[in-house]
């Protein structure tokens, strides 16, 4: 049984390598966007299981988006990447409700542990 999961990346190469690891291991894409705004959006309609958000983006970036969709879902599971593994980035991100954090190029059992650790925790 898959999991619904929203991928938010400006890069569409980056959002279709994603969907590529995670579909390929039994978790559903449910919808993909590439910008916070539209993030925010499809949250809102689709209510996935889990998003997993780019943090530098254009319109509105990641951290932004988080901070609005845990208003809408306090409980959200959002993994954040970025290819910035600045530690004031990580910081700001989980303070921003994020639950995990990959910096890219990421490792495909990187972003698969990071899933089923973020889906296995009941909050």
């Amino acid at each position: 049984m898959g999991k619904g999961i929203l991928i938010v990346d400006d890069s569409a190469f980056m959002r279709k390598m994603i969907k590529d690891i995670v579909t390929k291991h039994g978790y559903e894409v449910v919808g993909e966007a590439e910008n916070g705004i539209a993030a925010v959006d499809l949250y809102k309609e689709l209510k996935p299981d889990l998003v997993i958000m780019n943090i530098i983006m254009p319109a509105m970036d990641g951290l932004e988006a988080v901070k609005e969709i845990r208003k809408i879902d306090p409980h959200a599971n959002i993994i954040m990447c970025s290819a910035m593994g600045q530690q004031v980035i990580v910081m700001e991100a989980i303070q921003a409700g994020a639950k995990d954090f990959i910096v890219k190029p990421f490792q495909q059992d990187r972003i698969l542990q990071a899933i089923e650790r973020v889906l296995s925790r009941s909050y």
